[in-house]
């Protein structure tokens, strides 16, 4: 049994370059827990083929421009432009990279990629503007989220004081020249639940999507103390690799209900490595998702390979995912390498013919797949890539 109680809106107001922007301030106490059984809810899918990019948070970086919301603006305008072009309907775009936002929030700092400065105001709203640009050219936008990064490799240089990671550094580790999330830690998990409940109560978006980092690859014993209470704790214990894929678990469970409770006609999805079995490393339990209902409303897997890769083919990728078992509301998109194309990548098989993309993205129509997203929007104006890039937006507008 579980129930739910509503403490009432606390209504905030955010004063911005005399516009004010309404955030809505709500706590929900006694939902269900993350832990418990999962329930899937049913939701309303896209009846046309998703046909999508993604446009990354380097895309969206206008730090070094004199007219930033210009410039901004002007970025978004053409990202619409190049997809009714191409005939996409779907642009994932990288709403929070690095434990900030490209929109107001009361749980992460404004991003570094708007003004340079990581919680500094930029004086407008970029997701509103990029949800109400793209619905009125009939475009979905669906929320990229990175859940867990804070930093890698000094990016950005700067935390803000007003990041979680700073005022809270307990749910946090550092490893491998990055800080992160603790998956560990429930604190963290709340508040990844909550900045997703946030997004989707505040904004008109079509889906929100987690990308395919995890556990910091090659993460070593940074979890050695939060393992070992557990044990302590509990009569059966997991063993390490469980724990760790539970805690995520946790966390994609409290992500999804965050979002059907909110609205239950927004997606869920993940968008994991394309090898099936490199998840395992990142203790993302890929098949669980699939398999298990209350989890994730679509797959999106990475399936980043040419035809004739000689460490693992597109076709054989792409066939390990149409085995996994999956849930009956479950939809499959594939993610296709667009930045891969005419480039040495792959052992040079990249290098074969210039309508590999074409040739992936028909099989992918094919095996019946719901859609599929071009990785990334910057190959559209990419030499190495112009030439098969532009073979499939012909194919996609016959």
């Amino acid at each position: 049994m579980f129930y739910k109680r509503i403490i009432p809106y606390i209504l905030s107001f955010v004063l911005l370059s005399g516009s004010i922007y309404y955030v809505a301030d709500t706590q929900e106490v006694g939902t269900e827990s993350s832990d418990s059984t999962p329930t899937q809810i049913a939701v309303e899918k896209p009846t046309q083929e998703i046909r999508g990019v993604w446009v990354t948070y380097m895309t969206l970086d206008v730090s070094g421009k004199s007219d930033k919301e210009s410039a901004f603006k002007e970025k978004i305008d053409t990202v619409i432009s190049d997809m009714k072009d191409a005939n996409l309907n779907t642009m994932v775009v990288q709403v929070r990279p690095f434990s900030d936002a490209i929109y107001p929030s009361r749980y992460f700092p404004w991003s570094h990629i708007l003004t340079g400065t990581q919680g500094e105001d930029p004086g407008y709203d970029p997701l509103k503007y990029i949800v109400q640009a793209a619905h009125e050219n009939e475009i979905m936008v669906h929320a990229w989220v990175n859940p867990y990064r804070v930093s890698t490799k000094n990016t950005p240089d700067e935390l803000s004081d007003d990041n979680p990671a700073v005022k809270n550094s307990g749910m946090t580790v550092e490893v491998n020249d990055g800080v992160y999330l603790n998956p560990a830690d429930d604190n963290a998990i709340k508040l990844i639940a909550d900045g997703v409940r946030e997004l989707v109560r505040n904004y008109d978006i079509d889906a929100v999507q987690f990308d395919d980092y995890f556990y910091p690859p090659d993460c070593g014993e940074f979890d050695k103390e939060d393992y070992e209470r557990y044990c302590e704790s509990a009569d059966s214990p997991l063993s390490l690799e469980d724990f760790r894929k539970e805690n995520v678990n946790k966390m994609v469970r409290a992500a999804y209900q965050a979002v059907h409770q909110t609205k239950q006609n927004v997606m869920f999805g993940i968008s994991p490595q394309g090898n099936l079995g490199n998840n395992e490393g990142l203790y993302a339990d890929v098949r669980k998702w699939c398999k298990e209902q209350g989890y994730i409303d679509y797959i999106c897997p990475q399936i980043y390979f040419s035809l004739d890769n000689p460490a693992l083919t597109f076709e054989d990728g792409l066939s390990d995912w149409l085995s996994t078992e999956k849930h009956d509301d479950l939809s499959l998109y594939i993610g296709i390498p667009a930045y891969k194309a005419g480039t040495d990548a792959d052992g040079g098989t990249w290098l074969d013919n210039d309508e590999i993309l074409k040739t992936e993205v028909g099989i992918s129509r094919e095996v019946k797949a719901d859609g599929f997203i071009l990785y990334s929007y910057d190959s559209f104006h990419n030499d190495d890539n112009a030439q098969e890039v532009q073979n499939v937006i012909r194919y996609l507008n016959e």
